[in-house]
């Protein structure tokens, strides 16, 4: 059963377009993560469903419904905030069951709900407390709590655990997705980090500028982005872009030569290129290999640059006269991540090489014409 349509979502601010031509279907029990940078209209979109903005064309269904013009309590959703919004003065307890006490509901059923939320999320110690008295964690669970007692349709959450330090985070982020799969309802959660992204969500959607520019599962998206803008946004870190021109073109076969003489050899493209086309080349930085003479394509270059992370050891190579591309200037460093802990000196050369059949190829208008890469079933 589909849970929440947004047709032809529209959204003006005067001149301002903030989201345009919006058309996404969640079904009953999806957890859908809306991700992008900062002005996207992500956070307008998730409004625009919460009913806290208007739309300036478009229908929006929920649960089958048409909620396009009513009020926000009219439709059937609960909405989680980045500032936990508990009032000071009340008891935990208390604080999960105002909307029922606003609402008139019966003392038996308030008492029933908040009961059961304080159950789910581990707060049953803690309903007499104020939340002065409460962890940042505990606080935004109650905020959670509060939702739950409401029993919605849709769950919408606005950045949640921004405002939470890291190791909160990762502990908020097991206990939302475990609260997903014990609820099993739909939520709709907005962040701008793709961390959160990746590990909690059924479906990512990924926003620019605001339009939709991909909708699919978090391993789909990482591996068979549709376009530059999103292979370049998830993953952390981002992939590496090297300009390049096609120099040899038959069939779906090309082969690009990038600036510093990079020589890529590329089969089984989507489309046919033609030589002379301007085309972007790229890997992402854990399939960059240091010093592997098995490599197909290698290249030369030397370390600016090491952090170590413990379990993996991110290394920053310059690589000369090749130009990495995608940002608002061009750079000559490359990132690569190896997984494990290996002692690398500034300055050092070191051989860069990866193999064609890892690496990607996106058009002149940033569409990716590499052949979809096989993804790991979980």
């Amino acid at each position: 059963m589909t849970s929440v349509e947004l047709i032809n979502i529209e959204k003006h601010y005067g001149g301002y377009h903030a989201l345009r031509d919006v058309n996404l279907t969640i079904e009953e029990g999806e957890f859908v993560v809306m991700v992008g940078p900062s002005g996207c209209g992500k956070s307008t979109l998730l409004k625009t469903i919460a009913g806290l903005e208007t739309t300036s064309a478009g229908t929006l269904r929920i649960s089958g419904r048409d909620v396009t013009g009513l009020e926000p309590g009219d439709r059937g959703i609960a909405m989680v905030f980045q500032s936990y919004a508990l009032y000071p003065h009340m008891t935990v307890a208390e604080n999960m069951g105002f909307g029922l006490r606003m609402a008139k509901r019966p003392k038996a059923e308030i008492e029933a709900a908040v009961a059961r939320a304080a159950r789910i999320l581990r707060l049953e110690e803690q309903l007499e407390k104020k939340p002065k008295q409460l962890s940042g964690g505990q606080r935004q669970r109650v905020a959670i709590g509060r939702a739950i007692t409401r029993s919605p349709d849709v769950f919408l959450f606005d950045e949640p655990l921004s405002n939470l330090d890291a190791a909160l985070r990762t502990q908020m982020r097991v206990e939302l997705s475990t609260l997903h799969a014990e609820l099993g309802s739909t939520m709709i959660y907005v962040t701008h980090d793709q961390v959160e992204a990746m590990t909690m969500a059924s479906r990512i959607v990924v926003l620019n500028r605001g339009r939709i520019e991909q909708v699919g599962a978090p391993l789909d998206l990482y591996n068979n982005p549709e376009n530059m803008f999103v292979a370049g946004f998830l993953g952390a870190p981002r992939m590496n872009f090297v300009a390049g021109r096609v120099t040899e073109a038959s069939g779906s076969s090309a082969r690009v030569v990038c600036a510093g003489g990079l020589d890529v050899g590329f089969e089984a493209l989507v489309e046919k290129m033609s030589v002379g086309d301007a085309v972007t080349l790229g890997i992402r930085p854990e399939r960059l290999r240091l010093d592997d003479a098995a490599a197909r394509i290698r290249f030369t270059g030397s370390v600016r640059l090491t952090e170590y992370l413990g379990r993996e050891t991110i290394v920053y190579v310059d690589a000369g006269p090749l130009v990495t591309t995608g940002s608002d200037s061009g750079t000559n460093v490359f990132t690569v991540q190896i997984a494990d802990v290996r002692p690398f000196h500034n300055g050092s050369a070191v051989s860069l090489g990866f193999d064609p059949a890892d690496a990607y190829l996106f058009a002149a208008d940033g569409r990716t014409i590499t052949h979809p890469k096989a993804v790991a079933k979980i």
